[in-house]
C-alpha cells in the first residue's frame, strides 16, 4: 500500500486471479480504510490463520466477529470457504488502472 498520510484512501495493486472478472491481476484500485463493509462490497481482508496475507475479496455476510468473503472466481480463490471468517480492513471503491471506474 502507498502511504498517503491521514487520508483514509490508499492505492492497492491487485495480485492473482481470485476476483476475475471484476478485477484482474495488476489492476490498481482505490481502497478506503476502516470503511464499513456491506454485503456485495469488494473488500481488503486478512485471516487469523494467515495474518501476513492480505487479500481482495467480495463480502458475502457477517460471520461471527468477521465477514464471510469469497472471490468472484470460485475456481481460483482461497477464501472463507477454506479459511473461515476474515477481518475486513477496508472497502475497494474504484479501479484506477487500466480501466478507471467504480467497482461493483
Amino acid at each position: 500500500m502507498v502511504v498517503l498520510g491521514r487520508w483514509p484512501w490508499r492505492r492497492l495493486l491487485v495480485r492473482g486471479p481470485s476476483m476475475v472478472p471484476t478485477l484482474r491481476d495488476r489492476d490498481v484500485v482505490l481502497l478506503r480504510l476502516r470503511a464499513r463493509p456491506r454485503a456485495g462490497a469488494v473488500v481488503l481482508v486478512r485471516w487469523e490463520r494467515r495474518p501476513g496475507q492480505l487479500s481482495v475479496k467480495r463480502a458475502v455476510r457477517p460471520d461471527g466477529g468477521g465477514w464471510h468473503v469469497e472471490g468472484d472466481n470460485a475456481f481460483g480463490s482461497t477464501d472463507s470457504r477454506d479459511l473461515g471468517p476474515a477481518e475486513v480492513l477496508g472497502v475497494v471503491g474504484w479501479r484506477l488502472w487500466p480501466r478507471p471506474g467504480r467497482i461493483r
